[in-house]
């Protein structure tokens, strides 16, 4: 079967379409024949060998699938050839067949095309955990989020204004602002790049201040991290929630005083962890989200579509961060 392959470390430049055997389904297993896998940044990492998890090579990038079930392992039940399916696989995406594991399996709504189910769980998924069970969020809530015309971003700010929340969206230009304001941003801040100076970093500090008002943010969700994520923590409320999600800018240095004086709490967001250690929480979480896809009150924003042998220019994008909303890979 084809594949888009990761044989040597390095950038999306050294991804080739290759053959790899057709999956078989195992104990617990299924085979999924992929229409869609949406890109996320754990594989502009994986393919440069800096993501948590180093998978063997050669190996296809590509977390997040949906398509159809091909073949049903031994032992796994609620599923038939045939299914609209979407997938968690952690890499192994990029490709006509995979086989992932039953309790990684979620049965499509019939109203939803495939580029949706493949952009959902990761995106929507991180966001769901991180607002709800690790900021503990609540109506009237005023949360920023920091890159907020990126996929992740803007099911962020969707599923904060379902809750109730006021949002301010955090972004690098005009363009990207209105993706935020018309994903529901309340307000936004636009920020210049990276690296800041002292002057610089006040400034984005006052800026935020600004948007937030004098309550300041209970939650900020930063995607981002680097030079943005201390100027956002100045702006936090008492006892508010600053969410690690991820750090494409670099990882943040926080002086550990500002959350001293501000009793606030530094929360890590792994949802992938998550999903292992507790999927009886993510499942619920994810049905949650299926209820609010059908209300309409979340919807992943496909910004552009690629064939499978342009699977790599679709990872260069989200890694120069020049995309907004989700890519998507159609095989």
């Amino acid at each position: 079967m084809k594949a888009l392959l990761s044989t040597v470390t390095g950038g999306p430049e050294t991804l080739t379409v290759g053959d790899l055997p057709e999956p078989v389904a195992g104990p617990g297993q299924v085979v999924i024949a992929v229409k869609a896998c949406s890109i996320n940044f754990p594989d502009t990492l994986m393919i440069v060998d800096k993501y948590q998890f180093k998978p063997p090579r050669p190996f296809a990038p590509g977390g997040e699938v949906a398509g159809l079930i091909d073949s049903v392992g031994e032992g796994v039940t609620g599923f038939a050839v045939g299914d609209r399916v979407m997938a968690g696989c952690g890499n192994g995406g990029l490709a006509e067949k995979i086989a992932v594991s039953a309790h990684n399996l979620y049965k499509m709504p019939d109203t939803m095309p495939f580029e949706h189910g493949a952009s959902i769980l990761m995106t929507y998924g991180t966001s769901s955990h991180a607002l709800k069970d690790r900021g503990r969020m609540k109506a009237g809530d005023t949360v920023l989020v920091l890159g907020g015309a990126g996929g992740i971003g803007i099911s962020a700010i969707e599923i904060a204004k379902a809750w109730g929340g006021r949002v301010v969206a955090g972004v690098s230009s005009e363009a990207k602002a209105a993706i935020a304001r018309d994903a529901g941003a309340d307000d936004v801040v636009i920020y210049g790049h990276a690296p800041f100076d002292k002057d610089q970093s006040k400034a984005l500090a006052e800026a935020f201040k600004a948007a937030a008002g004098p309550h300041g943010f209970d939650i900020i969700y930063d995607t981002v991290g680097g030079d943005y994520s201390e100027p956002a923590v100045r702006a936090i409320a008492w006892e508010g929630r600053f969410l690690v999600v991820g750090f494409p800018a670099g990882i943040a240095r926080l002086p550990l005083n500002l959350t001293l004086l501000k009793s606030c709490d530094v929360c890590g967001v792994f949802w992938g962890a998550f999903t292992m250690r507790e999927p009886d929480r993510n499942r619920a979480n994810i049905a949650e989200l299926f209820d609010l896809y059908a209300a309409g009150k979340i919807k992943p924003r496909v910004s552009e579509t690629f064939p499978l042998e342009r699977g790599g220019a679709a990872i260069a994008k989200l890694a120069d961060r020049s995309a907004v909303g989700k890519l998507v890979v159609l095989v």
